[in-house]
């Protein structure tokens, strides 16, 4: 059995914070605000796989009004969706995800963002799949208020 899971995050950019998507550390004059790291792409991912197996969402897991998420970096949470997934013997098979932002340029992050997302859900940096773009100067990511994601991810129940 095989299943699709769609997931989507956005956060708002701000002074004061580290920029991390897909746990790589960018420079950047403004990070992304949030609970955790606000590692969007991450959180996207994670929905995604969660949404897929029918196991609800990022925040249902991890609520922001936990303290024990304060401040975490979103590839524990990520190794843990993977835990929870293969505990319901789904193991995922590929990731593609999209990165919205109109700064910083992203492209040579990308293959550091694959290779530790794909080692988080033990799959192979080749099986995910990360793009990035700009919205052309529209909107609150054009506006450079903000970062968001999205990812589609494939699971299959683990042959036993």
């Amino acid at each position: 059995m095989i299943r699709v899971g769609h997931g989507f995050d956005v956060h708002p950019l701000v002074a004061g914070r580290d920029l991390v998507l897909g746990g790589v550390r960018i420079p950047h004059p403004k990070g992304l605000q949030g609970h955790s790291d606000a590692d969007a792409l991450i959180h996207a991912v994670c929905d995604a796989c969660l949404g897929a197996a029918g196991r609800g969402d990022i925040g249902r897991h991890f609520p922001d009004s936990d303290a024990q998420y304060k401040n975490i970096d979103s590839r524990k949470l990520l190794r843990k969706v993977k835990e929870n997934l293969e505990e319901q013997g789904w193991r995922v098979v590929n990731v593609d995800a999209t990165l919205i932002a109109q700064a910083p340029r992203l492209a040579s992050y990308l293959p550091q963002m694959a290779a530790n997302i794909g080692s988080d859900l033990g799959i192979p940096a080749e099986a995910v799949n990360i793009k990035a773009g700009t919205t052309e100067k529209l909107g609150f990511t054009g506006r450079e208020e903000g970062i968001a994601a999205q990812a589609v991810v494939l699971i299959e129940k683990s042959k036993e």
